[in-house]
């Protein structure tokens, strides 16, 4: 019988600087956990100290460093990464023990944490002193991320850029071996290994981009072709519940799971029941604190679903306690590609894990915003009929003639906009509609066009 291996156990680390207040500090922490649990690892232990700032390099003072220490079978001092010398009593002393029964395994040292995961984001130099003073792996909050996105990614445009964004962070991460990291024979001699490896990572780097211009520019023109049609693009907090609200309006079979960033890439589904005309519902990827640059920049067209929205619908989980940070988080990710002008309403969810005094907390807070949640029929059905109502309210009434050598094009002015009323003349039909502007503007061209 295989076997399964053993759960990686993980150390969470915690700087809680002056600007930041006991309660979000200890969100932080909660948020990182959740990170860490995505990512397979179970959390045994948590370190965590008030200082001035990040930027010390072992980031923690001697005492908490040695508490960290002592969790993962670390000296609590940054050695020194070359061999230390040994003295000729030395060698004699190791070669006889080498022929002495070797002692017992201390059960307890083999489970100790393998991994350091800090609510931050670190220096390489910050990373190697802290492996060097506890014995394990350190990752920042960034490698966290990026890590759980490279796991998660499934279509191709999605792993191209995950695999950029990766890339970018391990570059200025990378290390010489502890043997010196030597010359290179053959192709690239006179490089060193570190030398050779950025070198191929730039590279890479290039064909990725080449790659992801070529995907993107087909998801352009798939926006393009939409971009007349009235959409809906679902924005927030990872696992506020987009992906469940995304399901109960469209009825896809969108993934749903209770993790951090279950979703990453843009869904794209009709509004059900079916509306003339359609209404597009994405769901998009969530976003989180400190998320980092690289993956904002590379998740471009994923992001272009928001830019490109008729309406945002900013989806909060109204159940946690930090969910106005996590609302700004949303709108100040949203502010850097430009999507902050784009008409947007607020979307309580999972207000039914309130209880009524709270539910009235956040209405008196919250007036204009839509309170529900997205596995109550009754709720879903009546943000449905407010998208519709919003989308009336933009549309105007018009008549389109089509020409009998035009007949073709009878099914994208019913997808296009609502047909009122329907006569024949000696030149075609006559259609009395009710549509976007830009939407009639485009089938008066089409029309038009001999």
């Amino acid at each position: 019988m295989e076997t399964k291996p053993p759960i990686p156990l993980a150390v969470l680390v915690g700087i809680q600087t002056p600007d930041v207040d006991d309660i979000a500090h200890e969100a932080s922490l909660a948020e990182l956990g959740r990170l860490v649990k995505t990512l397979g690892y179970a959390v045994v232990g948590t370190v965590s100290q008030k200082r001035e700032g990040t930027g010390a390099a072992l980031l923690l003072g001697s005492g908490k460093l040695a508490e960290l220490a002592a969790l993962t079978g670390g000296t609590g001092v940054v050695t020194s990464m070359a061999p230390p010398p040994k003295s000729k009593a030395r060698q004699r002393f190791e070669g006889a023990a080498e022929g002495a029964a070797p002692a017992e395994a201390d059960p307890d040292a083999a489970r100790r944490p393998e991994f350091v995961i800090v609510d931050h984001e670190l220096s390489p130099s910050q990373i190697r002193n802290l492996e060097r003073a506890t014995g394990a792996q350190v990752l920042d909050r960034t490698g966290v991320i990026v890590e759980i996105f490279h796991r998660h990614a499934n279509t191709r445009e999605a792993r191209l850029q995950v695999e950029m964004a990766r890339l970018k962070y391990v570059a200025p991460r990378l290390r010489e071996t502890s043997g010196g990291g030597g010359r290179q024979q053959g192709p690239g001699a006179g490089e060193s290994t570190l030398a050779l490896d950025r070198r191929k990572i730039r590279d890479r780097l290039a064909e990725l981009k080449t790659q992801l211009d070529a995907v993107q520019r087909d998801g352009d023109q798939r926006r393009s072709a939409r971009r007349d049609q009235l959409r809906v693009a679902l924005v927030g907090y990872t696992n506020a519940g987009k992906s469940s609200l995304m399901r109960a309006l469209t009825g896809s079979q969108v993934l749903v799971e209770d993790k951090l960033f279950a979703t990453l890439d843009t869904t794209v589904r009709i509004l059900q029941p079916e509306t003339r005309p359609r209404i597009l519902v994405s769901d998009t990827v969530g976003f989180i604190k400190q998320l980092p640059h690289d993956l904002v920049a590379s998740f471009r067209s994923t992001l272009a679903e928001a830019l490109e929205a008729s309406l945002l619908l900013f989806v909060v989980d109204a159940s946690d306690p930090t969910y106005e940070s996590q609302l700004e988080v949303t709108r100040g990710v949203l502010r850097e590609i430009g999507a902050d002008t784009v008409p947007s309403r607020l979307v309580l969810n999972k207000m039914d894990r309130l209880d009524p005094a709270a539910r009235a907390a956040l209405r008196d807070k919250h007036p204009d915003a839509i309170m529900l949640s997205a596995h109550t029929p009754a709720d879903v059905s009546a943000l449905r009929d407010t998208l519709i109502a919003f989308f009336e309210a933009e549309m105007v009434e018009d008549t389109l003639v089509l020409p009998y050598a035009k007949q073709g094009l009878i099914g994208e002015i019913y997808e296009s906009a609502r047909v009122l009323s329907e006569d024949h003349d000696e030149t075609g039909r006559v259609l009395k509609v009710r549509a976007l502007p830009a939407a009639i503007t485009r089938l008066k061209r089409s029309l038009a066009a001999r």
